[in-house]
Order: structure tokens, then C-alpha cells, then sequence
């Protein structure tokens, strides 16, 4: 575990729809302030847009930081702003990068990597049964070498997985990366039929997220 291991954070935010009634200038105005707070923090950022695609939520800031405060400290100057004034959080995940104890090799996580962001992004959280932690670990390396395997056939999807043991509700996030929704759709369809799929507890919310800078973002949510 010597590797830096950084903490994740996903939120996710509904916009008041008394934002919708400013003027298009004071909006303009307020959605450069958020990107400045942005490229001032410390942490790695993604923005996505939800609008349209669920009811639960417009839009996504995805956090990536040494530590949680920093998470924090970004969070709360975005919420002194303007635009801040008008977001309420719906969905928020933590959870931390660690080595793989079933990947053959390590893997260096898209997003930690500096890796260009793909069109889209699949969040979830996933949960295993606690029966899938009572067998032998060769078992489930096994299992997860198929698992792994079928993975390996979608080379264009990437996979972001970090660990919420401890630290949050879920046992993993996973948050997935493609240009092309179909393929990621034929991607979890096969991953059905493997081994692993039977000590699946929880996989949902699975929340798609379209890549989208913060300014055209704010921009699009009317």
C-alpha cells in the first residue's frame, strides 16, 4: 500500500429552477466565478451533465484529492458563489484508490493518470454480499479473473475503481469511461453471465453522465 492513494468524490446536484428566471448576463457571470474556484483548489475536477437524463439530478463535479478537506474546502467555496446559492446536492459518494488484490498487474486510474476524459461516464456503487468475503480468496481470484477477462474484451471502456470500505455506505465506486454508451450496454450485459454477478448485493443508482465543461454546463441548465 505504498503507492499515494488519493480520495474520490462524486457530486451529485439538482438545480433550484428559480436559477432558470436570472438574467443570462448574472448567470454568465457566476458560472466563470465557479470555474475560477475550480482551477484555484488543489483537487482534479471532471464536470459532467446529468440534465434530461435523470430526475434526481443535473449535473456532476468529480473530485479527485490528497484529502477529504480539500474536497471540502472546494465544495464550500463553490457554495459561496453565486451559482451555489441556487445547486442542492442529491447523491454524494467518497471513496479512496488502492491496488487491485485480484489484477494481475497494476493499474494506474484513468482520471489519477491525467488520461483525456471520454465522452461519457457510467457512476455507480456496488456492493458485494458478505458471503463473497467468506471464501477463499484463490475462489475468488478465480471468478475475478473471469470477470477480469470479459473486461478485457472492451478495451474501449475504461474502469475507475476506488474503495469505499469504512468510509462510505457502498463497498466500491466504479465509475466507468466510453465514447459509445452501446458498447459499454453490451460491456455489463456480458459481465452478467460471470460468476461474480451471483454475489452482487447492490449496483444502483447507475448514473450516466455526459462530459461537459463547467461553463457550458451551468449554461445549458437554462
Amino acid at each position: 500500500m505504498s503507492e499515494n492513494r488519493m480520495f474520490f468524490n462524486f457530486s451529485f446536484f439538482k438545480i433550484d429552477p428559480k436559477w432558470r428566471w436570472m438574467a443570462d448576463l448574472a448567470k454568465e457571470e457566476s458560472a466563470k466565478e465557479v470555474e475560477q474556484v475550480i482551477k484555484n483548489s488543489k483537487v482534479k475536477c471532471r464536470t459532467y451533465s446529468t440534465l434530461g437524463i435523470r430526475d434526481d439530478a443535473e449535473f456532476l463535479l468529480w473530485f479527485a484529492a490528497d484529502s477529504v478537506e480539500e474536497i471540502q474546502n472546494v465544495v464550500s467555496k463553490i457554495y459561496t458563489t453565486v451559482f451555489g446559492k441556487y445547486i442542492i446536492p442529491s447523491h454524494v459518494y467518497l471513496s479512496s484508490t488502492r491496488p487491485s488484490i485480484y489484477a494481475k498487474m497494476g493499474r494506474t486510474i484513468s482520471f489519477v493518470a491525467g488520461d483525456e476524459a471520454k465522452k461519457y461516464v457510467i457512476v455507480y456503487p456496488f456492493i458485494k454480499t458478505r458471503e463473497w468475503y467468506l471464501l477463499p480468496l484463490e475462489q475468488r481470484k478465480k471468478m475475478m479473473d473471469e470477470h477480469i477477462d470479459v473486461g478485457h474484451k472492451f478495451p474501449q471502456v475504461m474502469l475507475n475503481t476506488t474503495y469505499s470500505f469504512g468510509i462510505h455506505d457502498e463497498d466500491f465506486m466504479l465509475a466507468f469511461e466510453s465514447d459509445d454508451l452501446h458498447v459499454f450496454q453490451d460491456l455489463i450485459m456480458e459481465l452478467r453471465e460471470t460468476q461474480v454477478s451471483r454475489y452482487v448485493a447492490q449496483d444502483t443508482p447507475m448514473i450516466v453522465c455526459v462530459k461537459k465543461d463547467i461553463v457550458p454546463l451551468i449554461a445549458s441548465l437554462g
